[in-house]
């Protein structure tokens, strides 16, 4: 016990320290007020952390749990993380808990880690960004200036931390993008939308007919006891995605190539996207579109069933309502606008975002007249969550040598900084620096739009 206050005194002078040298370096942040916050707690850290790893934790005045890793050898670099998702559910500690565990490479590698649970569950970008400006203000005001604030957003995350660096363009040095979900909320989720007059077409049994009807964007109708369970058996009764290929029938074999090759998913990923279609869609037209659809299939022709004429002539159509998508994207859709570098990297087969969302954020940074300030990097992934410790090691080094030296990334040099990480961070490196993303419409079927 002696020996951990001796070394819990020497952190905080040394944490000091930096605050010192920090206060003097760091921008000036000038952005709305927000309330102070109550100080954090110390707290046991989740397994996976390095040894000597200082946890903070709490719960800040908005309602958002969060936690705060300061490994040993901290150099004063910090990295507020905006994590995917979104979950629907009121927020909780073990979120922000898993997450930590998840990114431990950001400790492992020197990093501050700082995440929150957000202070609502569902599709509220802003918010989120708002409780990730928060947490950095706490950091500052409670624990120490660091010398570089990093913003790394993951997967849905990644919307919220783009429009968090607009919304707060001094308070972030620079941006991490990983796997995002860049496309804006009016437009990264149409084939979810896709999927679900597909599906039904198909399954006819989500909702089933002797169900009373509703509009497949609403998600499900106000009030629906519907479980994720209860989805599964019905998906499973139409596709058997629960049984191997040999023991599935030559109809649902049919279907499940006909959603495959339509929607272009893996059949591995069918039932989640089918809950997200569900739930999430749910949430949105719920909560935050006023009730009106944000999404439409209005003129999009399906290509690559057995029969397109049939399946074209026989899925329900919808039209999207141009206020519900103008609410819905004044809080989704990122402007762009981004004052900090940007660095982004995006698994090529991705099978939750589309690798195609990447092609849509490099015209959405062009038409704000940042793209100098951007570099897309790809790697030969077809995972979503986590691509490996080398990569985002490269990565946040490439970021800081822009940052600290004005040597802008290339592709190459990331795929070249992988391969030296490993020396002590050992896992793959599948960068690809030739790979340039195809247009979102090659992947997601046009339609027309408000």
């Amino acid at each position: 016990m002696h020996k951990r206050r001796i070394a819990s005194a020497a952190l905080g002078a040394a944490l000091l320290s930096l605050a010192l040298l920090g206060a003097c370096a760091h921008r000036a942040v000038e952005s709305p007020p927000m309330p102070p916050e109550a100080a954090p707690q110390a707290r046991a850290c989740p397994s996976g952390m390095p040894a000597d790893t200082r946890c903070l934790g709490g719960q800040d005045s908005a309602g958002a749990f969060y936690l705060i890793a300061i490994p040993a050898d901290w150099r004063g670099e910090l990295v507020l993380h905006s994590h995917g998702g979104p979950f629907l559910g009121a927020p909780t500690m073990k979120r922000v808990e898993e997450d930590l565990q998840r990114w431990s490479i950001m400790p492992r590698a020197g990093y501050a880690w700082a995440g929150s649970s957000f202070r609502q569950g569902g599709v509220a970008v802003r918010a989120a960004a708002e409780d990730t400006e928060r947490l950095r203000r706490l950091f500052v005001q409670h624990v120490a200036q660091p010398k570089l604030t990093l913003l790394h957003g993951q997967s849905w995350g990644a919307s919220v931390a783009a429009i968090a660096a607009e919304m707060y363009p001094r308070a972030y040095d620079g941006v991490l993008l990983t796997s995002g979900v860049l496309a804006g909320g009016t437009r990264s989720y149409d084939f979810r939308l896709d999927l679900r007059v597909v599906y039904q077409y198909l399954c006819n049994n989500h909702p089933r007919p002797e169900e009373p009807p509703y509009p497949l964007w609403r998600g499900l109708p106000a009030g629906s006891a519907l479980s994720q369970a209860e989805l599964a058996r019905r998906v499973n009764d139409c596709l058997a995605l629960d049984k191997p290929a040999a023991e599935r029938s030559a109809e649902q074999a049919r279907k499940i190539r006909t959603i495959t090759e339509v929607i272009q998913i893996p059949e591995r990923n069918i039932l989640g996207h089918l809950n997200w279609a569900t739930f999430h869609f749910q949430d949105i037209a719920e909560k935050r579109s006023g009730g009106a659809s944000v999404f439409g299939n209005t003129g999009a022709q399906y290509r690559g069933s057995d029969d397109d004429r049939a399946l074209n002539a026989g899925v329900l159509r919808y039209a999207a309502d141009p206020a519900a998508v103008a609410r819905f994207g004044a809080d989704t859709d990122p402007g762009g606008r981004i004052a900090a570098p940007v660095l982004t990297v995006h698994g090529i087969r991705d099978p939750i975002a589309f690798v195609e969302l990447q092609h849509s954020f490099g015209e959405t940074m062009a038409r704000a007249g940042r793209a100098g300030s951007l570099v897309q990097t790809f790697s030969e992934d077809a995972e979503h969550s986590y691509l490996s410790d080398a990569s985002y090691v490269a990565l946040l080094e490439a970021l800081k040598a822009w940052l600290r030296e004005g040597r802008k990334p290339t592709p190459a040099a990331v795929a070249q900084g992988c391969e030296r990480a490993q020396a002590k961070f050992p896992s793959s490196c599948r960068f690809r620096p030739d790979y340039q993303p195809a247009p979102l419409q090659t992947r997601v079927t046009p339609r027309l739009r408000p």
